[in-house]
């Protein structure tokens, strides 16, 4: 490795921070920007002195109050992106994705270089866009998964190398090599996309137990489109999972736990048979997917559900509860 070009590298990234942290926050003492770029106070004089032989407009003020700042009126713009995409670009900021991607410090850079592009009136409205909305990609009552190798594949997707790695599936460990081709974050979880046997397949990257990136290169296929693709396998995941056909009687207060259980979609398109029984009863045929989940979510709602239809699923919600009784039953009482 060239560790003079690296450094080198890494020198012209901090002198674009702090002539960016500068233009945005005006007036700052050594030891903040030494205490924001990581660096020490002596590292940022020396680059001060490096920014204004290039010839930008730096100087410090010494004393009590002085300190580090550009001449009024300078500034450096990035060019090509208007006032509208430089805000829809902090509306569209992830942290926590970035971070688990190994992109955090890359995403803050560059929201700090678009917050630096703007003018004093958009710099305002664009700060106060992130400090009143913030985007959470997770679900409700959903962990965050555990990603340990999520970092390495997006490297190797950058650079289309293959990939051995160790995947927990539902029934046992395989070990596979891939070409992976590309990264989806889907409801807070993430997938990876990968060849493998000649097949495009995808992949829960909370399942992958170990990774290694292989020297060897593959060609990316000329006509995948990771948009297209992810679309069209989303769509045939949804019509082919299994389904069942449902009616049931349920307490008319009931139906916010019913949507709880089930899924408020299956609630919504629910058709609901006749008008409420006296007894504030309501008769409804759902579609719901997995049907041998069905009855643990049914089992779940208590008193307050009966299956009607099909008589299969009202056996198993049956033995099921009979299973749970005689599961407590065996259990002396103190």
């Amino acid at each position: 490795m060239n560790w003079r070009r690296l450094l080198s590298k890494m020198r012209a990234s901090r002198l674009v921070n702090l002539l960016l942290l500068l233009q945005t926050r005006g007036r700052m003492t050594a030891a903040e920007l030494a205490a924001t770029l990581e660096v020490s106070v002596r590292t940022v004089h020396r680059d001060v002195e490096a920014l204004s032989e290039a010839g930008v407009p730096v100087y410090a003020d010494r004393g009590p109050h002085g300190g580090v700042r550009l001449v009024d009126g300078y500034r450096t713009r990035l060019t090509g992106m208007t006032p509208d995409e430089a805000e829809a670009l902090f509306l569209s900021g992830l942290p926590g994705p970035a971070a688990e991607l190994g992109l955090g410090t890359v995403v803050a850079s560059s929201r700090l270089k678009v917050l630096a592009s703007l003018p004093p009136e958009l710099r305002v409205r664009a700060s106060r866009l992130v400090e009143r909305f913030h985007l959470d990609a997770a679900g409700w009552f959903h962990a965050s998964e555990a990603v340990p190798w999520l970092a390495m594949l997006s490297e190797a997707i950058w650079e289309s190398r293959r990939v051995r790695m160790d995947y927990e599936r539902e029934d046992k460990k395989v070990t596979r090599v891939v070409e992976p081709l590309g990264i989806v974050l889907k409801g807070g979880v993430w997938y990876f996309v990968a060849t493998t046997e000649a097949q495009i397949r995808t992949y829960r990257v909370s399942r992958v137990a170990a990774v290694e990136v292989l020297d060897e290169r593959f060609d990316r296929p000329a006509d995948f489109e990771l948009a297209t693709y992810w679309s069209e396998a989303s769509a045939a995941f949804e019509r082919d999972v299994p389904r069942a056909v449902l009616t049931i009687r349920i307490r008319s207060d009931r139906l916010d736990r019913l949507a709880a259980a089930v899924g408020e979609r299956a609630v919504a398109d629910a058709e609901r048979l006749g008008d409420p029984g006296a007894d504030g009863w309501l008769t409804l045929r759902l579609r719901l997917d997995w049907p041998n989940q069905v009855p643990g979510h049914v089992l779940s709602l208590g008193r307050d559900v009966e299956v009607l239809e099909p008589a299969e699923t009202r056996d198993r919600v049956v033995a099921l509860a009979r299973d749970i009784v005689d599961r407590y039953g065996a259990v002396p009482v103190v």
